[in-house]
């Protein structure tokens, strides 16, 4: 039986994604969580200092969107076609790029960054979606709940970031309803941490 060790920072981020694909798969992983005032402790013992990482039978495994679509793959929830595979990386792509370059160093420039930025990232996603329940159309993918878990990290500090985005906003409640996930959220644990401490 293949054993998963999930290691990541109190704060969810990107590991938020993992945590969903196990949970639409109902696979049990052990979850270890790192508290970031002790990251200095334990940086230099994972691959380019960075989480979050997937131990798979003792074997670390990193970079959260190449963990994401091995699971994703196992879960049945990637395209349909090779075609749609592009497709939903070209947006998967898309919103990393979006969340990878946010201050979240500096909370002062979040609401800076998020203003110049999310309007053409926002509106573009918002096209793609078009008149589609899910960003392949008619089932949903793992594009959809990278989606769903970036976007809540970004609206943490950001409440207003989807007012005119009514598309996007309901894709994200689409998400939560899929029975597995609505499951996952009652019951995980409420994870906050200081945005300064995330680049250390």
């Amino acid at each position: 039986m293949t054993t998963y060790k999930l290691t990541y920072f109190t704060f969810r981020g990107k590991a938020e994604l993992i945590r969903y694909l196990f949970a639409y798969m109902n696979t049990e992983y052990e979850d270890c969580k790192i508290d970031m005032k002790d990251w200095s402790e334990h940086k230099s013992s994972y691959p380019f200092g960075k989480l979050p990482v997937l131990e798979i039978d003792g074997v670390v495994h990193y970079q959260s969107l190449a963990i994401g679509r091995y699971l994703a793959r196992k879960a049945g929830l990637t395209g349909k076609t090779e075609l749609d595979d592009l497709h939903l990386d070209a947006i998967l792509d898309t919103i990393d790029d979006f969340v990878s370059q946010l201050p979240w160093y500096m909370e002062e420039k979040m609401k800076e960054y998020v203003d110049k930025n999310s309007p053409a990232i926002l509106s573009g996603l918002e096209k793609e979606l078009g008149e589609n329940n899910w960003f392949a159309g008619d089932y949903v993918t793992w594009a959809d709940f990278f989606w769903d878990v970036c976007s809540d990290s970004v609206i943490l500090y950001a409440p207003d970031l989807l007012k005119d985005y009514p598309k996007l906003m309901a894709l994200k409640e689409k998400v939560k309803e899929v029975p597995a996930i609505a499951e996952w959220i009652k019951k995980r644990p409420q994870e906050r941490t200081e945005i300064s401490l995330l680049q250390k």
